[in-house]
């Protein structure tokens, strides 16, 4: 009996800590990914090298080219006479030259009908920069 509950403690406290994200680091700038309800925005690349962690990026100061996966559905009302929602899964990149060091910014997309968007964000809401669609799939 005390195994199962201490294995069913761990198992809840390390399942846990995958939701955590670590602390920024104040010489690097921090991005936070942020989509539409029932949609998902991943961290791919960071000038053509893969991440790791795909909930955020953390990144040295200067110009980057980052690359993210967006998957969101398309209503069937943008579709025609389908019952079902269409899935799509894109691929973006944003390029922008004056990431600052300790600065925390917003990545945030979306879409309009089967065209995804993404946009960066400073600390006040400014518009810095905007992205390119790359390739879409169906899923």
């Amino acid at each position: 009996m005390r195994i199962a509950l201490w294995c069913v403690c761990l198992c809840s406290s390390l399942g846990g800590c995958s939701l955590w994200l670590p602390s920024p680091h104040p010489d690097r700038a921090w991005i936070d990914l942020q989509t539409q309800a029932n949609n998902r925005l991943l961290a791919v690349e960071v000038d053509g090298e893969q991440l790791r962690d795909r909930r955020y990026f953390q990144i040295e100061p200067g110009a980057h080219e980052l690359a993210v996966r967006y998957h969101f559905e398309v209503k069937p009302t943008n579709i025609g006479a389908v019952e079902q929602p269409h899935r799509r899964d894109c691929r973006l990149t944003l390029a922008y030259n004056d990431f600052a060091p300790g600065q925390r910014y917003r990545l945030q997309a979306g879409k309009h009908g089967f065209r995804p968007w993404i946009r960066l964000y400073d600390p006040y809401d400014q518009l810095l920069a905007r992205g390119l669609e790359r390739g879409c799939l169906s899923i």
